[in-house]
């Protein structure tokens, strides 16, 4: 039987105002979160479609369980991250034509892709989860700890249960489709259309919401825009847009540990990957002990018993 469990959040993002900065101390990583806030809500109302779609093809009673359970996860962490969303629409309520937008994207890719593909497409961007997020949870103290609790408490929680469900869909996968060189040939396209919706969040943040309140070029993440504005910059008859400062999430990121987190994506691609055999986050534990033990995980940093 599965090891997940559906945990229920309510991280009270009605209770006042949702801020578009809500770690000042790295206005880059308060920007590209809030995206991923964006793109979680698309990606994981496919993947409940698309486990429906699944779960008549599997014929193993505990990879149906793990389906189910994945599946529900997934859909608590897409209600979550609305509660975020649709407090940052109150404040800038353009950003209601970006979340419409980066739903159509997923919903596009619904109805137009095979099933095959779209659990090869979850397989293969839920495998560079583990990774990345280790990455973030690693470095904490500078990354959530100084923000807005309630999305710094999110995001956390989010990721750690990424970290939980590492490896159900490629279980999924390897149960209905089962080829790994399937799963390497459509990689490419997969990881242009994460590419593509994350930049349409950035490039809607810049047109909706004030400099003064991102603080940064909100497309800085993308190395062909950075380039791009260096160049408009430089020759005075091409005509540059400022769009802020083009500082980046990680730039204070030991480069060791960012090294580590680019092999591991590219590890999470190859062949025979197994999830289960990657270094964890030490966090995640402590994360599920202390929810274990009653602690308000949706006040990560400001519980009152709060030991991080």
């Amino acid at each position: 039987m599965t090891d997940l469990h559906v945990r229920k959040m309510h991280f009270a993002f009605e209770d006042y105002d949702v801020p578009f900065l809500w770690n000042e101390q790295n206005p880059a990583f308060s920007s590209m979160a809030n995206a991923v806030s964006f793109l979680a809500i698309g990606f994981e109302k496919m993947i409940v479609k698309m486990i429906l779609q699944t779960k008549p093809l599997i014929s193993d009673p505990e990879v149906a369980a793990e389906a189910d359970a994945f599946m529900r996860q997934e859909g608590q962490h897409s209600a979550a991250h609305r509660q975020h969303v649709k407090g940052l629409i109150r404040a800038y309520p353009g950003l209601q034509e970006t979340l419409d937008k980066v739903i159509a994207e997923f919903d596009h890719l619904t109805a137009r892709t095979s099933l095959d593909y779209r659990l090869a497409y979850t397989a293969d961007l839920e495998a560079t989860f583990t990774p990345v997020f280790k990455l973030m949870l690693d470095n904490h103290a500078t990354l959530f700890k100084p923000g807005d609790d309630r999305v710094a408490s999110l995001f956390i929680w989010h990721f750690v249960e990424e970290v939980e469900h590492r490896s159900s869909a490629l279980i999924i996968f390897d149960s209905v489709v089962g080829s790994d060189l399937y799963r390497m040939r459509v990689a490419p396209s997969i990881f242009r259309h994460v590419l593509k919706v994350i930049r349409i969040a950035c490039e809607d943040f810049n047109r909706h919401v004030p400099l003064e309140d991102r603080r940064i070029d909100a497309l800085a993440m993308f190395a062909t825009h950075r380039r791009a504005q260096t160049w408009r910059r430089r020759l005075p008859f091409l005509r540059a847009r400022d769009f802020g400062p083009m500082t980046r999430a990680f730039d204070h990121l030991p480069l060791a540990e960012q090294l580590i987190a680019l092999a591991g994506i590219v590890r999470s691609q190859l062949p025979k990957h197994n999830p289960a055999h990657e270094n964890l986050p030490a966090l995640a534990d402590i994360w599920f002990e202390r929810f274990d033990e009653g602690y308000d995980v949706t006040h990560w940093y400001t519980a009152r018993t709060a030991r991080v």
